[in-house]
């Protein structure tokens, strides 16, 4: 079957590329708009046009004498029929200009300026008493000059402004390096070393970049996408941040994106899941460079935000490999497939093949929030140190390596009776990355990026007191703390390739993917075992494989209207799960004589404290059993289509559909249509309707385990039972349907001028059918050996509500600027239906699961930053505001005898409330020369805690996993290296 569809895949392909109908009649003329002409010779031969629109506004030409034309003859044809000169510029970029404005630069850049005569202007630099001059031309990306750039030589005081017509000349002192800015653009640091300086300034603000998520349209920029997209260069956030993990980096830019520790959780301390807008971990869909990348094996459950759903572990690739994110704000299952319901988040690699760089990071928490005297004041030290390297690769290609080396000591904070080593999980994480791409062809490129991480993570459970069935005392006379420890190796690659044929652009890619997660208990004992107990277990784990086939073509019809893009694709994805089993002493109970305990073992031989039975395998984390295991495929294929049309120059119209079957659950049919309106120059509005849905996963279909679940303090043993069990059916529950969307957005953006833009985006998202893991059942009547039992479902029905909004400011002085971006996040979540049928619904879905779930979408989180930059000095300011947070804890179950016989009164101790924090981040970046900078920064300068609740916490501590953390404050240093 896997087979057959790739076959399939890879025949309706070919066919339609090599069988397509040919067309014998003679055209005739069609005259299109020069700017369109020129966009169909770019695509067809990969070159760049640049030109100023106002200059060639009015202009037609003919393209039918260019269909077959080589790139020399287009580039002489273009020279006759119009009135335009075409100048080379190198890197296949070419300038159209009217020659009376041409400003007087060539292709080896030596020209002269409009002030001084071409001998003269001819001449690089000339020595006057020992002095340099250097001159140039500044302009913008339309090759039109900058009146009054400030042309800056580093480290003095001198400096000169551009002319009217962008040139300059200028004295160097000290024949140091040139900074060359102006308001609205991002500077430019350049060594005076050529014949002549041509300097283009970017925009400053990030509305003219080329979208790769969201857009299929190569040529499609953020400020016309009819769908909302956020833009992170990963070199800006540089001086605002510590850039220590994906999920953070992403954290303090985008404002409904949250990534929250987690404490007491197993897995999820280990693998930190991330949510967007509020919605599940498994609800945003993750790309490297435009192309799937696989989830991890864990499913999340217990305390954890995201209970019952698996994430993709953003934190297995290095930042240092990361050039920018791009995250598309809008439901995108008819463009991607699976799991695009509150988004999609695409991780372009880093391309530059001509860097080398090296970053050191030291930092440390401040640890006086724990009571324990005995504990250190600092804590949680943490060292990375990371290189990336480019290099070219053959004629045109390049080849980009990063490696990274992370560990970070555990953190402990104030602790309960039940849980004394309350804090984060310890780790050692080591990764390498690599991205690459080189011309096989002159019209075909090769490419390849992949990866390795491997992870040593280490985090403690809730503690075990000396006078318990779960305690040996001859081991450890005074209690315990079991230490869960993993080992977790993601690995991935891509490797495909791109070209044009027959004017199609065609990508054609594999893309590979795995997370193996094992788990290893240490500082524990099987308490059946009794004094002959080992400490340390292997306790089985699991993992994930996914394969994925792609091919997709592209093609753009410059003819249609004002230009229709047409993209369409097919896909096979090949997806395996597996559980399996550790060693036999981690799962299994023991009798009095060393036996495995089965149904026949007498009950006078189990081992017993103070009259209870002790419970068998490792504490902590029991270890997976052979019955546990599991070992399960299956494949979906998929076809989609989706067109962007310019209706007209103010007017963008993009329809998708996107088609899918599933090999265990059946088909989905999805659909998506989105426009954007330039209602003035600097305007444009924006509206997007889809529907979406999301397959349930393997591990939601198929995982189960026995394991000890703390609830309101007091160790029960829980069973998680598979969806395909027989046993889940007995309760009602059905096999696992795929979860369903509807997506509504709105936006509008506002380009107030080249220093100043604001945005605003409004979203509605309705999902039918989220799988939620249950709330435990009465398992006695089952005979399992276990109290609870628990299930995933299809358990309620959402909607999400929310806005987010974007101001950006920018200031600009001789030589320093000031940059100001105001964020933020406004969201509502509703629990519109709960489908718990017959069961009990407080059991099924309670009001303590119903708080829990709707705590993962904070009402609002605003984020505030101020970068000021004077010279080799920076300083970054971050100011954070949460909102206020409700959860319910175990009280909630307690016998309500225990409060006055009042319900009210047992809700009211059981809500504990976490109050609206602001945290302040600060970062100072001091550059020593060209090639090194230091940095030293906080965050969350002055040590702000949640609100300290009790005991009752699904933690063990005093705080639950809430968005602003529980470790106070984080101080580093850090040491920046570029050659």
């Amino acid at each position: 079957m896997i087979y057959r569809n790739t076959y399939y895949l890879i025949s309706v392909v070919f066919l339609f590329l090599f069988f397509k109908p040919t067309h014998v009649i003679s055209q005739e003329p069609s005259y299109i708009p020069l700017a369109d002409a020129l966009e169909s010779i770019s695509v067809k031969h990969n070159v760049y046009f640049t030109y100023n629109p106002l200059t060639i506004k009015s202009a037609t030409i003919d393209i039918t004498p260019f269909e077959d034309l080589s790139l020399q003859q287009a580039i002489f044809l273009l020279k006759k029929l119009t009135p335009f000169e075409l100048e080379y510029l190198g890197n296949n970029y070419y300038v159209v200009f009217k020659p009376k404005e041409h400003i007087g630069y060539n292709n080896d850049s030596s020209s002269a300026t409009n002030h001084q005569t071409k001998k003269k202007d001819s001449i690089l630099n000339y020595t006057t008493s020992n002095k340099k001059i250097v001159r140039g031309v500044v302009l913008d990306r339309y090759y039109q000059p900058i009146h009054k750039a400030n042309v800056i030589e580093n480290n003095t005081a001198n400096g000169t402004i551009s002319r009217t017509d962008g040139t300059f000349e200028l004295e160097l002192v000290k024949n140091n390096s040139l900074t060359i800015s102006h308001v609205g653009f991002s500077s430019e640091i350049v060594i005076p070393n050529q014949s002549y300086l041509k300097i283009i300034l970017k925009s400053g603000v990030q509305l003219d970049e080329v979208l790769v998520v969201g857009s299929r349209n190569s040529k499609r920029k953020i400020i016309n996408s009819p769908v909302s997209t956020d833009i992170i260069e990963v070199k800006n956030v540089a001086k605002k941040s510590d850039l220590l993990e994906v999920n953070q980096l992403i954290q303090t830019e985008i404002p409904s994106f949250n990534a929250t520790k987690q404490s007491g959780s197993d897995g999820a301390d280990h693998i930190v899941p991330a949510t967007y807008r509020g919605l599940g971990p498994d609800q945003t869909l993750v790309l490297i460079n435009g192309k799937r990348r696989h989830q991890s094996s864990l499913i999340n459950l217990y305390g954890t935000r995201g209970r019952g759903n698996s994430g993709t572990d953003l934190n297995a690739i290095p930042t240092s490999a990361i050039k920018r994110i791009e995250i598309l704000k809008d439901g995108a299952s008819a463009q991607y497939g699976s799991d695009a319901i509150a988004g999609v988040i695409n991780i372009v690699l880093k391309d530059n093949p001509n860097i080398t760089s090296s970053n050191s990071t030291l930092g440390f928490y401040n640890a006086n929030m724990n009571s324990d005297s005995k504990r250190k004041v600092i804590d949680g030290l943490t060292f990375k140190t990371e290189v990336n390297y480019g290099a070219p690769l053959n004629k045109n290609g390049f080849i980009n390596l990063s490696a990274e080396f992370l560990t970070k000591g555990h953190t402990f904070r104030e602790g309960t009776i039940t849980r004394k080593n309350y804090g984060d999980a310890a780790v050692s994480n080591s990764s390498i990355f690599l991205n690459a791409e080189t011309p096989i062809s002159t019209k075909v490129k090769a490419y390849f990026n992949g990866g390795y991480n491997f992870k040593n993570t280490r985090a403690y459970a809730f503690s075990r007191p000396f006078d318990s069935e779960r305690n040996v005392q001859s081991i450890y006379p005074n209690g315990f703390n079991p230490l869960i420890t993993s080992n977790i190796s993601d690995k991935s690659f891509t490797v495909g390739v791109k070209g044009k044929f027959n004017r199609w652009n065609i990508d054609f890619s594999n893309s590979y993917g795995s997370n193996y997660f094992h788990y290893y208990i240490k500082e524990t004992l099987n308490a059946t075992l009794l004094e002959n107990s080992p400490n340390e277990f292997d306790a089985g784990g699991h993992s994930l494989n996914q394969n994925i086939t792609n091919i997709d073509l592209t093609k753009q019809f410059s003819g249609v209207l004002n230009g229709l893009h047409l993209a369409l694709g097919l896909e096979n994805k090949i997806e395996n799960y597996k559980i399996f089993a550790g060693e036999e002493s981690s799962y299994l109970s023991y009798d009095l004589n060393g036996n495995p305990v089965n149904a026949s073992t007498p009950s006078n031989e189990l081992p017993v404290y103070n009259g209870i039975i002790r419970p068998g395998g490792s504490q902590g984390f029991p270890g997976y059993a052979p019955n546990n295991e599991v070992d399960r495929t299956r494949t979906s294929f998929s076809f989609y289509l989706d067109t962007e049309i310019d209706v007209t120059k103010k007017w963008i119209l993009a329809t998708a559909i996107r088609y899918e079957n599933y090999s265990d659950f059946g088909n989905s049919l999805n659909t998506k249509i989105a426009t954007n309106f330039k209602v003035a120059p600097n305007q444009n509005l924006r509206f997007s309707f889809s529907t979406g849905f999301r397959a349930p996963s393997l591990a939601q279909i198929y995982y189960n385990l026995k394991f000890t679940n703390y609830i309101d303090n007091v160790p029960t043993e829980s069973f998680l039972i598979a969806n395909n069990n027989p046993i889940t059916r007995q309760f009602g529950i059905q096999k696992l349907r795929e979860e369903k969307a509807l997506n509504y957005s709105l936006g509008y953006n506002y380009r107030i001028s080249n220093s100043m833009s604001f945005s605003i985006d409004s979203y509605y998202i309705y999902i039918k059918d989220r799988i939620i893991l249950s709330g435990n059942f009465d398992a006695t009547v089952l005979n399992t050996n276990a109290e609870n039992v628990q299930f995933f479902a299809n358990g309620v029905n959402t909607r999400t509500f929310g806005t987010d909004f974007k101001f950006n400011w920018l200031k600009k002085w001789n030589i320093s600027d000031l940059k100001i971006n105001l964020t933020g996040n406004l969201n509502n979540m509703r629990i519109t239906r709960i489908n718990y049928k017959d069961l009990d619904s407080e059991i099924f879905f309670g009001a303590r699961e119903q708080y829990f779930l709707k705590a993962s979408a904070p009402d609002y989180k605003i984020i505030l930053n101020t970068l000021y930059s004077q010279g080799k000095f920076s300083i970054s300011n971050t100011l954070t505001k949460f909102s206020r947070v409700e959860l319910l804890d175990w009280q909630i179950f307690n016998p309500v005898s225990n409060y006055n016989n009042s319900e009210e009164e047992r809700f009211q101790a059981a809500t504990d409330t976490y109050k609206s924090k602001y945290t302040l981040d600060t970062h100072i970046s001091y550059a020593l020369n060209k090639n090194f900078s230091i940095q030293l920064g906080a965050n969350n300068l002055f040590n702000t805690y949640p609100t300290k609740q009790g005991g009752n916490t699904d933690s063990g501590g005093l705080w639950d996993a809430v968005q602003m953390g529980s470790n106070g404050a984080f101080y580093y240093s850090k040491i920046f290296a570029n050659f």
